[in-house]
């Protein structure tokens, strides 16, 4: 197979363009047919010499791949389905509002942290998505261009495919690339902290990180990862960064009934992010086959949200959008998707 042009980045470019013998300013030119115009195939690149065409051509090819199937759900979120070849598909959900159009795009195939309430996690790790993987998410749905927010929290652990991760977002931001805004867009994160360190160092796009409970014992619990990532190292190390006011941290928290909904819930995750500037997104939990957890009730989730703002911490209540295509928050899962 050959290898694809889509999803590299103008350093790339440029390496592939100087073993090729070709004028240096012809990276910038195929980086600006890549993020920036709507086309799908080398040929179309019309300032391009014809012999840096053929020369691209023989070797590479542009790289995108249209969804094999889509979704859409009665509250119009579509959910969309990419083929990854031998690791086997992924899904990405688009959530339109009536301010905002945001894309959920997912970073690895299958999960291997296995969170006590995500679908994902039982498939298992399958692979890692390419940058470009991660960017055929973005630019080959339909509603590309009226896109504006981007969430790093389909299926996978974003942190867990750094490199990946971390080469899509520089193609997303970059001048020569798409040149989105750092601040529309969320990474999402369990905690894994050294690579959440390299994130926060070198990247200003906005961090997500799933707690859903300030008790250790509960976290380990419902999330393995914290045996290895405890919530005190998450915290130390963010505490660390000065995130500054443009930039937001935000902390996930999916509410169980009975688990993680009390009032000692509240005290202790006032005590645990005193100091740090955030918010709590507090998100319902849809329930998944054979799993004992249940989800709160909106009169106690009301509640929980309305004792959190009164000690300070802004929190909302993330809206359900897809759940009648499995398509919200946990029920995304390719296992028994034949592509």
């Amino acid at each position: 197979m050959k290898n694809k042009l889509f999803g590299k980045t103008l350093n790339q470019l440029l390496e592939i363009t100087k073993e090729m013998g070709l004028p240096n300013f012809t990276a910038k030119q195929i980086a600006d047919w890549l993020y920036k115009k709507d086309i799908t195939s080398i040929d179309e690149m019309s300032n391009l010499s014809k012999k840096a065409r053929e020369l691209l051509t023989k070797n590479f090819e542009f790289g995108l791949q249209e969804p094999t199937t889509v979704q859409t759900s009665t509250d119009g979120t579509k959910k969309y389905l990419f083929d990854i070849g031998i690791s086997g598909s992924v899904e990405a959900a688009f959530i339109p509002e009536s301010k905002r159009n945001t894309l959920c795009v997912s970073s690895q195939v299958g999960c291997k942290m296995r969170c006590l309430f995500c679908m994902t996690g039982r498939q298992g790790l399958k692979g890692n998505l390419t940058a470009g993987d991660i960017l055929n998410q973005v630019r080959s749905i339909p509603e590309w261009h009226d896109l504006t927010n981007l969430v790093y929290m389909g299926m996978g652990e974003p942190l867990d495919n750094l490199d990946a991760v971390m080469q899509s977002l520089e193609i997303l931001t970059a001048d020569w690339g798409f040149d989105w805004s750092k601040r529309k867009i969320t990474v999402s994160t369990i905690g894994i902290v050294p690579a959440m360190k390299h994130f926060l160092e070198n990247s200003e796009c906005h961090l997500a990180v799933s707690l859903h409970t300030p008790f250790e014992s509960e976290r380990k619990m419902l999330m393995p990862v914290s045996h290895v990532h405890s919530i005190e190292d998450i915290l130390t190390e963010i505490k660390k960064h000065d995130l500054g006011r443009q930039r937001r941290v935000s902390f996930e928290y999916i509410v169980f009934n009975g688990i993680n909904d009390t009032p000692k819930h509240v005290k202790e995750l006032v005590r645990i992010l005193n100091g740090i500037n955030c918010r709590i997104n507090l998100i319902r939990f849809h329930e998944i086959p054979k799993t004992p957890l249940k989800g709160t009730d909106e009169k106690r989730l009301m509640e929980f949200k309305e004792a959190l703002n009164k000690k300070g911490i802004i929190t909302t209540v993330r809206a359900s959008r897809g759940q009648d295509i499995d398509a919200a928050c946990g029920l995304l899962s390719t296992k028994n998707q034949k592509v």
